[in-house]
């Protein structure tokens, strides 16, 4: 009696530790939803705002540019205007809508090409603060084996998702760099004897 007592004893106790080391050997999944991480991460507030810090510039380029060929072609449709005007000045005024014709084709395709450019910058620098901050998410107390972007998805429980806890560990590494640069030693110009 005691000899099958001491044997169901072992034999469970072996199948508990068989669960645990299963439980821990069970894979765990984390789901980010980079689009949240873009929108209200620190890094990606401040990559839109250079974003839409450029494309101001870049638009009040364009703008200024058209509104100086509505300003020519206004003229080139005013009859007494034109009457007035000598056949040099004339040319001069074609030239000078063709040339601003030219600008104008040329600051549009670098808008896009610079824009686009941008876009693909934000992109990698906001995928790489993703994976980092992941990273340290999975390592952490969550202990997960696998973290990856909801859009892969097609469908995920709602347990999964660690999109906070990411983003938070995101806030925590751009305050960490920014304050490594804050508290940088400032370099001076060497002054220059009078």
């Amino acid at each position: 009696m005691i000899r099958k007592t001491l044997f169901s004893l072992v034999a469970l106790f072996g199948l508990c530790t068989a669960a645990l080391s299963a439980a821990e050997a069970k894979p765990s999944v984390g789901v980010v939803n980079f689009a949240n991480c873009m929108s209200e991460s620190k890094l990606g507030k401040q990559e839109q705002t250079s974003f839409e810090s450029l494309k101001t510039q870049m638009t009040s380029l364009l703008e200024d540019t058209e509104k100086q060929l509505n300003e020519i072609a206004g003229k080139f449709n005013d009859p007494e205007f034109m009457d007035g005007l000598s056949p040099e000045a004339e040319e001069e005024m074609k030239n000078k809508f063709r040339a601003l014709n030219e600008e104008m084709s040329r600051y549009q395709n670098q808008y896009y090409q610079v824009l686009n450019q941008a876009n693909m910058k934000i992109m990698q620098t906001l995928g790489a603060g993703i994976q980092e901050a992941s990273e340290k998410v999975a390592q952490g107390k969550n202990k997960l084996t696998l973290v990856m972007n909801k859009e892969a998805c097609f469908f995920s429980a709602p347990t999964l998702d660690v999109t906070n806890l990411v983003i938070a560990e995101m806030d925590k590494i751009f305050d960490e760099k920014n304050n490594k640069v804050a508290d940088s030693p400032k370099i001076e110009a060497p002054k220059t004897k009078k």
